[in-house]
């Protein structure tokens, strides 16, 4: 939407002024809280998707004067135009473009806001009492610790733990939750049925016109391509997809799309007492770009009903069975008939800019298990909800034709002109199995506009893909490997800092979680490279090709080809894996065939992510945390008894705990959130009240329509959303050293830019050396000659030290004199690089390590990263093109300004160059076509640069040359050396695989069509 242009705004409260006069004099105010608060914005201003930027955590990183610092030119260490530059637009940030759905999304005039339900009354001890209700703390231990007599002399208004408790339930509340007695006639349960649930379009409301989500609303679909040609389609979001852009078309102009997701899925709520089983549906908004969505710290996920759970008297199984099931759907159609409802006939409802729209509510995505997802679909056991398909046919090479909902619904006509539906269940599910499907009559999305079970039933990463490698594939290796030898190759792989190591293998690991099936995809292929046949090695490797393509947050029509292209490439190669007796049941009988439905679910993720964008999103990781918070939590903390209404009384109170906090702090700061209108007239600047931009009594207010300014904006007493903890962004902070000209820092500044990297190195170096000392510590005998060929490039002006080559020949002595005789030491560097789909972001830091032996690294801890050598080759987009693969051994710093090269960052670098693949291109006698990947693993081999007389070759060169960690993992062939170690296998192994499987951002980047 088009913004009209305005004056200036307070960089502290966004309040909007004519000119840049009345901005200063606005900020000049002595009592007023925004000339207290503008430096702190002003470095909090960052460019959208950069984390806050906070100082470092190490007291070594302080900004004090360093004493044998030099003055150097500041062009050295930061080039802004090196910094921003692009690989021909190739990573410029906005390079895509969009399509948008012409006349859908208008809005008709004013709404209520957030806001409308709240005023300015003032609650004393805010503070205390919304962190006493937050901490889970008891009844009893909070009225012991309003006892203390430190606590009494507070004066608080209120002195045990009901009191406090009572006024929090005197907050204005969201939706509200209701419980409705469920009676069953025919079949008697355990225990009376009560279902309790809030109403679906309130709880769509709350979070549509959440201030919180603003910035991250679409209103609008589109259509997303690569380049404004419009020739390869691009998927990301929901509303990019083909899904929502088909049902808009079907809408009236004018209207409004809010995709809704569901997620269900049976939790156990009990410890040692009792089998209590909870069934919690959540919510979100497809319209909520999926960035923020999947973080459970946005609480973009909301928890509408918990399902019962019944336990019925019937002792036939499969009665018992149908009866469970005809319950959840009649459930879920009592609990989502408002948003059927809507997606019919239209609703009108207010955007977080206080904006009426008319909304349409159909089904956008539901994120279940593979067992919930055969129950919602209406099928039975071991058949396809996504297609026609049944266990005899799971193994096939190609898809099936699409179960739809009026396949089903067609199907179940035809059991109910068979047999009564309501007379015998044992007879209306056998007539149902002749139809694969599982006895339910009334299949909750019949009446649902625009939703089809076959398009919502998405793909679900964390299930389908992740929990699937560990029952299947982890399975087959380690009986084709054995498990004691893929144990000992997992326990001697090179640890990483920050990275899971299994110490003591896999083979025996239990309680395996997704993040460890995520850990253990990461070194799979590598792991049994040259330990099982070929097409077996391919059969895994084109399946974890699968995996990784198909979970990238943006998937283009290229990416999809080569999704498809990997699946069948597994299906051309399977038979390995039943020729290796690999695929065992109980007993360890060998199966011959492939009754595995999840493989036959992975025919259904391409189209899928064609219809509802890329699959990572519907991934359960985030309602899985949201069972834990929104179930678990709240009945840990109750005694035991009647778990439903004591967990929605605890989450009613945490909503009125949290939208309070919103509320209040926006009204302490003087903000109404809405769309902004005319700028209005000059300030008085004699009023204190509108210079100083902070009444709190409702009186003026100032409007923003800006969620990233709203949280600059508000000071609350708890985290209302996002993490409590950023992942430090390096690009930011070395943005504002480079700025930043107070005297006193140290230069050159620790944190610095090259390219699409950043570096972070501690303040103060941990060691000083002599060059000898640090040749005989670090094993470099040829540091000195080295340093002394290094000093002689930088002084040639027809040298580019940038791209000089490493490992040149020799040139100086062994016993050359140089003009210095210590060096400054590092034993680690932070490195950061920017995300391969989201070049603006910055990914996750890695610490790299250059340690010399120790005695738990007898062979010293020293990591491999990519260097750059053309710089027309630019990083992530270039893969490993114009770079090398190079160890760190030494970080260090020559001091003094008068020595050439002096103050710059180093490091000595030993070179791994890569093994030619004569079989990759037999036809061609190009060296250059040799030098690829191996083909059944798709990653390079590499091995140690060696000089003539066989000594290690490496080089100094400058630390801005690095570009991003890489993992290498040793090459053990058919069998592991038992000598190896954890700590010396890459040290001691002749030839490793260069592993772009170890991180997702490398893979994307190095994957090779």
């Amino acid at each position: 939407m088009s913004r009209r242009s305005r004056g200036p705004l307070c960089p502290a409260c966004a309040k909007p002024f004519r000119n840049e006069k009345t901005l200063l004099q606005h900020l000049n105010q002595p009592r007023g809280r925004c000339a207290v608060l503008a430096h702190d914005i002003e470095t909090l201003a960052l460019p959208r998707g950069s984390a806050t930027f906070s100082a470092p955590n190490d007291d070594s990183d302080d900004p004090t004067f360093d004493e044998d610092g030099p003055t150097f030119d500041e062009e050295t260490f930061y080039d802004t135009d090196m910094a921003g530059s692009t690989d021909d637009g190739a990573q410029a940030p906005n390079a895509r473009h969009r399509e948008f759905f012409p006349g859908a999304g208008k809005t008709y005039g004013k709404g209520p806001t957030f806001m409308a339900q709240f005023d300015a009354d003032k609650h004393a001890n805010w503070e205390l009492g919304s962190w006493l209700l937050r901490s889970g703390l008891s009844m009893r231990l909070i009225d012991d610790f309003l006892r203390l007599q430190k606590i009494k002399e507070l004066s608080m208004s209120y002195h045990n733990a009901k009191e406090l408790r009572n006024r929090a339930e005197m907050l204005p509340e969201g939706p509200q939750w209701k419980c409705k007695p469920w009676k069953v006639t025919t079949h008697p349960t355990k225990r009376p049925i009560n279902l309790f649930y809030r109403d679906s379009i309130d709880c769509i409301r709350a979070l549509f016109r959440n201030p919180l989500f603003s910035d991250a609303m679409h209103y609008t679909p589109f259509r997303e391509f690569k380049t404004a040609e419009r020739i390869v389609r691009v998927y990301e979001e929901w509303m990019s997809a083909n899904a929502a852009w088909n049902i808009q078309d079907k809408l009236p102009e004018g209207a409004t799309l809010l995709g809704t997701i569901l997620s269900s899925d049976k939790t156990n709520i009990s410890v040692m007492t009792g089998d209590r089983v909870a069934h919690p549906l959540l919510i979100s908004l497809a319209n909520i770009a999926a960035e923020v969505r999947m973080k459970s710290s946005q609480h973009a996920f909301i928890l509408l009903a918990l399902l019962p759970v019944p336990k019925f008297l019937e002792k036939r199984p499969k009665v018992r069975g149908i009866l469970n099931d005809r319950l959840t759907h009649a459930c879920l159609d009592f609990v989502l008939a408002p948003l059927k409802m809507a997606a019919a006939i239209g609703i009108m409802m207010t955007d977080p800019l206080g904006q009426s729209r008319f909304c349409f509510t159909p089904c956008a995505a539901y994120m279940v298990d593979t067992q919930e997802a055969l129950m919602l679909a209406g099928v039975a056991g071991k058949t396809s909800h996504l297609t026609t398909a049944d266990y005899r046919h799971f193994g096939d090479a190609f898809r099936h034709d699409t179960r739809t909902a009026a396949l089903t619904l067609s199907q179940r006509d035809a059991i109910r002109r068979a047999v009564d539906h309501s007379a015998d269940l044992a007879a209306y599910g056998r007539e149902a199995m002749k139809y694969r499907l599982n006895g339910v009559d009334q299949l909750f999305f019949r009446d649902w506009p625009h939703t089809e079970p076959s398009r919502v039933l998405t793909p679900e990463p964390l299930h389908h893909w992740h929990k699937a490698f560990w029952d299947h594939d982890a399975k087959w290796c380690i009986r084709a490997v054995g498990p004691s030898e893929i144990d000992f190759r997992f326990s001697i792989l090179p640890p990483r800092v920050g990275f899971r190591q299994f110490k003591e293998g896999i083979a025996k690991l239990k309680q395996v979680t997704g993040r460890e099936h995520r850990d253990v995809e990461r070194y799979m292929v590598g792991i049994i490279a040259d330990a099982v046949p070929k097409d077996f090695l391919i059969t895994i490797r084109s399946m974890m090709e699968f995996r990784y393509l198909s979970q990238a947050p943006v998937v283009s029509a290229d990416n999809i080809a080569s999704i498809k292209g990997a699946l069948d490439e597994f299906h051309q190669h399977k038979q390995a894996i039943l020729d290796a007796d690999a695929r065992v049941g109980k007993g360890n009988r060998p199966i011959n065939n492939w009754y595995i439905p999840k493989i036959e679910m992975l025919q259904s993720v391409p189209e899928s992510i064609e219809e509802s964008g890329a699959a990572n999103q519907w991934s359960a990781d985030i309602t899985e945390h949201g069972h834990v918070t929104e179930i678990k939590d709240p009945a840990r903390h109750g005694n035991n008894q009647d778990y439903g209404a004591q967990i929605c009384r605890a989450l009613d109170r945490t909503d009125k705990l949290r939208k309070f906090e919103l509320a209040t702090s926006m009204r302490a700061a003087g903000v109404d959130f809405a769309e902004q209108e005319d700028p209005p007239g000059p300030p008085d600047l004699d009023s204190d009240k509108d210079a100083d931009g902070d009444d709190l009594n409702g009186l003026e207010t100032h409007r923003i329509n800006r969620t990233s300014v709203l949280l600059r904006t508000i000071r609350p007493t708890a985290t209302i959303a996002g993490p409590r903890r950023q992942h430090k962004d390096y690009f930011a902070h070395a943005a504002l050293l480079a700025a930043d000209n107070r005297p006193g820092l140290p230069f050159p500044p620790r944190t610095f830019i090259s390219a699409q990297t950043a570096f972070h190195l501690a303040r103060d170096p941990p060691s000083r050396l002599t060059v000898d000392n640090t040749s005989a510590l670090y094993n470099l005998p040829d540091l000195r000659p080295a340093l002394k060929d290094y000093l002689q490039h930088v002084t040639n002006p027809n040298t580019n030290i940038a791209t000089l080559p490493i490992g040149g020949r020799r040139i100086a002595l062994p016993d050359c004199t140089l003009p210095f005789n210590d060096i400054r030491i590092w034993k680690n560097v932070r490195i950061q690089t920017k995300k391969y789909h989201h070049p603006d972001d910055a990914a996750e830091a890695h610490t790299v390590m250059a340690s010399p032996p120790s005695a738990d690294w007898p062979a010293g801890h020293y990591d491999t990263v990519l260097v750059n050598t053309d710089t027309d080759h630019v990083r992530p987009k270039s893969g490993i093109q114009g770079h090398c693969v190079s160890q760190i051994r030494l970080i260090f710093q020559i001091p003094g300004a008068a020595i050439p090269g002096g103050g710059n960052f180093l490091v000595y670098v030993q070179r791994f160059d890569i093994v030619p693949q004569a079989n990759h291109a037999p036809n061609s006698q190009n060296a250059r076509s040799m030098l690829q990947p191996e083909p059944a693993t798709k990653m390079y081999v590499l091995k140690r640069a060696l000089r003539a007389d066989k000594s290690r070759l490496g080089d100094i060169i400058p630390l801005s040359r690095l570009r991003t960690p890489i993992y290498l993992q040793p090459r053990f062939g058919p069998v592991a050396d038992p000598r190896l170690t954890a700590q010396t296998s890459l040290e001691f192994s002749s030839e490793c695989w260069l592993n772009h499987y170890a991180e997702k951002e490398h893979f994307w980047a190095m994957h090779t069509l």
